[in-house]
């Protein structure tokens, strides 16, 4: 028996750009497109009768460019979202999800440069919109951000922990604390109309201060007083997931030179790495059936 399946067009790779005289603006986004519906014949008797080639959904997004600016992109995920479902009847839940590369301006003559760019840190912008027939109920709106990589240097400590005959990590209450961030926040089912720029500029402040103020005794702990932040301070959330890659700065042990190690000389590794991730919600979350 088939069970649950989709299928869509990942790695849009869509470069806008906007001209307004000698000033330019450039949005660079990596479009997935995601649909579930009635396509078990594709499955089970390779009859393609209703199987709208992912070679559309790659050109619809590059058409539906056209037609506006892109800003926001969690209005440009709603718009695709939306009409794949209207437009196409075998399908009965779309998902869009968009994550942007920035371009900053180069200086040029003590002034931001109307026409040239270069590309800043890893950081990325999300959304991701998901759109269903009436009877599925509203669309649901998401956005984020990804690879926002942050570290402190004080207030953040791990002890207390479980151990076992194979622990050998000592209790610290001094550690350097360093992730790259991923969040994803939902918005309340009213969101259409919401100032997104505004919002997110807001959530993103939100979660650097908590991260830099909290008096983290773990990972876990301090994601939560960054997912709790959020909800407090911006009632437009509904619930924030966070995922934080514990990027381990190992002190070096300097003691076979003779040299004291004032928790000043770190080694930086890559892998292994802990994981962290949980969702806070604003309300009891659906019981797992």
């Amino acid at each position: 028996m088939l069970g649950a399946n989709s299928y869509g067009k990942s790695g849009i790779r869509l470069v806008q750009v906007s001209r307004h005289g000698d000033r330019h603006d450039v949005q660079d986004l990596a479009v997935s497109v995601r649909l579930e519906g009635d396509f078990g014949a594709a499955h089970l008797a390779g009859d393609n009768a209703a199987v709208l080639p992912t070679d559309t959904m790659k050109n619809t997004v590059y058409a539906m460019a056209a037609e506006r600016s892109l800003e926001p992109i969690e209005a440009f995920a709603l718009r695709l979202a939306r009409h794949f479902v209207e437009t196409h009847a075998p399908v009965s839940l779309a998902r869009v999800e968009i994550a942007e590369r920035p371009w900053e301006r180069i200086e040029a003559g003590g002034r931001p440069h109307g026409s040239a760019f270069r590309r800043p840190g890893g950081e990325a912008r999300l959304a991701a919109a998901t759109c269903g027939r009436a009877e599925s109920g509203e669309a649901s709106i998401e956005a984020g951000l990804g690879d926002l990589v942050i570290l402190k240097t004080a207030r953040s400590g791990f002890s207390g922990f479980a151990r076992d005959r194979f622990t050998t990590l000592r209790d610290t209450d001094d550690r350097l604390l360093a992730t790259a961030l991923r969040a994803i926040w939902t918005y309340e089912c009213d969101a259409a109309d919401l100032s997104f720029a505004a919002l997110r500029a807001g959530i993103r402040q939100t979660l650097l201060e908590t991260f830099a103020e909290h008096e983290s005794r773990s990972v876990q702990h301090t994601l939560y007083a960054m997912g709790e932040a959020v909800l407090e301070r911006h009632a437009e959330v509904r619930e924030i997931r966070l995922t934080m890659p514990n990027k381990h700065h190992l002190p070096v042990d300097l003691s076979p030179f003779g040299i004291s190690n004032a928790n000043a000389v770190f080694v930086a590794t890559e892998e292994p790495y802990g994981l962290i991730e949980a969702a806070v919600h604003r309300t009891a979350p659906p019981a797992r059936s």
